[in-house]
């Protein structure tokens, strides 16, 4: 899995165009990077009897690396997990310090959103300090529900995207895709932190 590269230079368009650069763990064998990724970033999967894998399929939005589905066909749900130490920053600012990776998560946050959403209409909440650490062992969390882009989601189109960071160790986000809320909003509420970082430093 390629390193990515983030390109600082006054606007979120560079973020965008480097996270879409991110190389798709199906190149490899996809569970296996995977898991991987999940150990080098500190983080766990809570694999379900309800949910069965899928292989990750390309797209020009944003790669992805693992999805699964719901047996009750409800929901999909993907992850999308980026550790900090892969991150390499350029920044031509003279008047400003470079950012910090550990300082990029509300931005990247935001740019993922804006990239999968239709329109502006986007609803967002963050955790309680708190909460986020008793739910996700995350420093912080948050969440955004919007109209997603069908170039990315298929046939779906509502998306509950939950975003979590960990200092000094990585980003991750849990994107759940559905069509019918009432049939998805049971699954999505039980299974939120589905992906949550472990309790301590990653391995």
């Amino acid at each position: 899995m390629a390193i990515r590269k983030i390109l600082i230079r006054g606007g979120l368009g560079f973020l965008l165009l480097a996270l879409a650069g991110w190389s798709n763990a199906a190149e490899v064998d996809a569970g296996q990077a995977f898991n991987s990724l999940l150990q080098e970033s500190g983080l766990q999967l809570d694999r379900r009897d309800q949910f069965f894998d899928l292989v990750p399929r390309a797209n020009n939005i944003l790669p992805y690396e693992h999805a699964m589905r719901h047996k009750s066909g409800a929901l999909e749900v993907r992850f999308i997990v980026r550790p900090l130490n892969r991150i390499e920053i350029e920044y031509n600012d003279p008047h400003n310090a470079a950012p910090e990776p550990n300082h990029l998560f509300p931005l990247l946050f935001e740019s993922i959103t804006n990239q999968l959403a239709v329109g502006s209409d986007t609803s967002n909440i963050t955790f309680p300090e708190d909460a986020a650490a008793q739910r996700f062992n995350a420093d912080w969390v948050a969440v955004s529900a919007f109209s997603i882009d069908p170039d990315f989601a298929g046939d779906y189109r509502n998306a509950v995207l939950v975003a979590m960071h960990k200092n000094q160790v990585a980003d991750a986000y849990t994107l759940f895709l559905y069509n019918d809320h009432e049939r998805a909003k049971s699954v999505i509420n039980d299974s939120i932190s589905i992906l949550s970082f472990i309790d301590g430093p990653a391995q």
